[in-house]
């Protein structure tokens, strides 16, 4: 039986960090909070972009965009969706969580979710560096991770490869 995990490793690997202008605030510190995960776990600065969108209906759209280049280890989506008055949240969240899935499954590339979706500002406060922590840098961290373990899942052991010769 095989079994494997990726470790938080960044080293010689490109990233983006996509965020949502929109409750900026606290887009601004769940992105801060994703760039310093991938620094401290070996991505060098030059190899992070950060793009900006307006909203968290962007997001998918974007890290599409980012995927179909080829360019990247993984994206880390950063966003803050804040419950108002009016079903806009459901809509909005709903579709933005589902365009970020379709990303990873389309491209083969993962997605760090770093969207919040939460009922007030506070409690989106708490989660973007307060009494909840990070939640760009867990996804950041979660981004890592499967990158290691897609590049580990693609490697073939020496003793799975065809020689090329027939039998």
């Amino acid at each position: 039986m095989a079994e494997f995990s990726g470790i938080p490793e960044g080293n010689f690997k490109r990233f983006a960090v996509v965020g949502s202008r929109f409750n900026e605030s606290v887009t601004r510190a769940l992105v801060d909070g994703a760039l310093d995960c991938l620094v401290r776990h070996g991505a060098a600065v030059e190899d992070v972009d950060v793009i900006w969108v307006p909203g968290a209906w962007e997001l998918p759209a974007a890290a599409a965009r980012l995927a179909s280049s080829d360019r990247y280890a993984a994206i880390v989506a950063c966003g803050a969706v804040v419950r108002g008055d009016t079903p806009h949240f459901d809509f909005i969240s709903t579709e933005a969580a589902r365009g970020l899935g379709a990303v990873q499954h389309d491209y083969n590339v993962p997605v760090g979710f770093g969207l919040l979706t939460t009922d007030t500002l506070a409690q989106a406060e708490e989660r973007a560096g307060g009494a909840h922590g990070n939640k760009g840098w867990d996804a950041a961290l979660a981004a890592l991770e499967m990158s290691d373990l897609f590049a580990r899942l693609d490697v073939v052991s020496p003793d799975e490869e065809d020689d090329g010769s027939a039998s």
